[in-house]
C-alpha cells in the first residue's frame, strides 16, 4: 500500500476492523517513511457476468430497482426492498466466488421476494422466467400454492 502523503511503498497496519456487516475491512495504517497515519477501506468485489459476457460490478441498487418495479402499487416499503437486496447480495457472496452469472441474481431474488410479496413475486417471475401465456402464470400460481400449503402446519 502506497502512502497517500509521500507515496512511499511501505506502510504498516496498526488496526483492522470489519465494517458493513463484514463486507469490508477498515485498516489504520502508518507510513514507514513519513510516519503519517491514514485509513483504508478494503471491499471484496463481486463481479456479475452479464448475458453478453461483459463483467460489471454487482450493484445492490439494480436489485432494488428491479424489485421495486415488480412491487409497484404494492405495500412494500423502501426498507423492505433494501433488506431484500442485502439478503440477495449475502446469498451471492456465500457462493464463495468473485464472479457470478446475472441469471444467479434473478434466482437469488425469487425466494425472498416470494416471502415479501406474492404479487411482486409473480410479476418478477413472469419477466425473469419469460412467461409467454396465461398458462405460465397458472402453473406458477399452482406451484406457489403447493409451496404455501406445504409450509402450513396441519390443523388440529
Amino acid at each position: 500500500m502506497h502512502c497517500q502523503f509521500c507515496h512511499h511503498e511501505q506502510t504498516r497496519v496498526l488496526d483492522s476492523r470489519l465494517i458493513d456487516n463484514g463486507m469490508g475491512i477498515r485498516r489504520r495504517r502508518e507510513c514507514l517513511n513519513c510516519h503519517r497515519r491514514f485509513s483504508t477501506i478494503e471491499r471484496s468485489q463481486l463481479m456479475v457476468v452479464k448475458r453478453d459476457g461483459v463483467p460489471e460490478e454487482f450493484d445492490r441498487e439494480k436489485v432494488i430497482r428491479g424489485v421495486r418495479r415488480a412491487c409497484q402499487g404494492r405495500e412494500v416499503s423502501e426498507s423492505q426492498l433494501k433488506k431484500l437486496a442485502q439478503k440477495v447480495e449475502e446469498r451471492l457472496r456465500e457462493k464463495g466466488t468473485p464472479r457470478i452469472d446475472s441469471n444467479d441474481i434473478g434466482l437469488a431474488i425469487l425466494e425472498p421476494l416470494r416471502e415479501l410479496d406474492e404479487v411482486g413475486y409473480l410479476r418478477f417471475a413472469s419477466v425473469y422466467k419469460s412467461f409467454t401465456s396465461a398458462d405460465d402464470f397458472a402453473r406458477e400460481i399452482a406451484s406457489l400454492r403447493r409451496e404455501i400449503s406445504a409450509e402450513e402446519p396441519p390443523a388440529g
